[in-house]
């Protein structure tokens, strides 16, 4: 009889913590997208952070990161970490389901898009993910591999499946007063979508005859859009790189742009320091990508850390208004699906 009664209350138990998890899964979803804090994984491409790319949107990762290079030295946009003449990758230019793990890798950016789209159709539904796309050597206009080449490749590759920055807009001027008036959609509204963010890369940053970079060029981008009525045809969002207060934006001379930012993206452990006042970015609805998380003090291992000890970072950065925690926790998906309340005690 004892041993029934414990059966039955062990059972009872898991019911009763199934349903909790699933409530919970159903709160987080109804949390507006831009106050949630997820986990991204840094250079997803890369084989040795996942085999495929396909692993990468299977992880529960609520951001993954692209390196592309556009120099005509090239051919199309390469994704790679270091070889800017061809790429070197975990994508594989699926073309259905079936060969997500079975074609040969090193495909460039359409490739990866190609596996987005597969992946997306099979597993309709899924999470909202961030894809970062760092321009590691800029746009290239003059070649073909401007914001609006981007622009019809992501489009053409990913259709409904991308969310859009008219999307965001609605009937506002811009992206600021849009999500300073509305906020950013639930993430359940959100289920199914990939939304696109831009950077500067690192070569461009170094390049002294590179005047014009990403985040800039393609704000602009959005601006004359917008002007022309054309705003729907614009695929992506320009982030304002480094973390800096109070308002980063004031770095563009050309003020006009500024109000086409409104995600930001920088080193966690600046967002997180004693005296940053990163409510400011939650209290206007803005997304804020803390990237290294692991290196915020007390540091912790930034590729196999504990399961608690990266919880514990995912958590402290939520309550410093994080929109995504950024590291290279691939080997811990429980982690990577984490989606907490941004700015709560946790």
């Amino acid at each position: 009889m004892r041993t029934t009664v414990a059966a039955s209350a062990a059972g009872a138990l898991a019911l009763v913590g199934a349903l909790s998890q699933a409530g919970g899964a159903v709160a987080d979803e109804q949390l507006a997208y831009s106050s949630s804090t997820g986990v991204g994984v840094h250079n997803a491409y890369e084989k040795t952070t996942f085999p495929y790319f396909a692993d990468a949107l299977d992880s529960g990762a609520g951001m993954l990161e692209l390196d592309v290079w556009t120099n005509v030295f090239g051919a199309s946009w390469r994704v790679s970490h270091s070889n800017p003449l061809g790429s070197n990758s975990n994508c594989v230019n699926a073309a259905n389901a079936g060969e997500l793990r079975t074609k040969a890798r090193d495909q460039g950016l359409p490739g990866c898009l190609k596996d987005m789209k597969v992946w997306h159709d099979a597993n309709p539904g899924h999470r909202p993910i961030l894809v970062k796309v760092e321009l590691k050597d800029g746009f290239q206009n003059n070649g073909g591999r401007g914001p609006a080449a981007l622009d019809a490749l992501l489009t053409s590759t990913l259709g409904d499946a991308l969310y859009r920055p008219a999307e965001l807009v609605g009937g506002n001027a811009d992206l600021d007063s849009a999500v300073q008036e509305r906020g950013w959609p639930a993430r359940s509204a959100l289920a199914g979508k990939f939304i696109f963010e831009l950077i500067p890369g690192t070569v461009e940053q170094a390049n002294p005859l590179d005047t014009l970079w990403t985040d800039r060029e393609y704000a602009t981008h959005l601006r004359d859009l917008a002007a022309a009525g054309r705003l729907g045809q614009a695929a992506a969002f320009p982030a304002v790189l480094g973390a800096a207060a109070p308002d980063p934006r004031t770095r563009y001379a050309d003020a006009s742009i500024r109000p086409w930012f409104v995600v930001f993206d920088g080193s966690a452990s600046t967002y997180a320091a004693a005296g940053f006042d990163s409510a400011w970015y939650d209290q206007r609805h803005y997304l804020v990508v803390m990237t290294d998380a692991h290196a915020v003090a007390p540091a912790i291992d930034g590729t196999n850390p504990t399961e608690a000890q990266a919880r514990d970072r995912v958590a402290l950065l939520a309550g410093r208004h994080a929109s995504i925690a950024s590291s290279d926790w691939n080997a811990l998906p429980s982690v990577l699906s984490t989606v907490l309340e941004r700015g709560a005690a946790q």
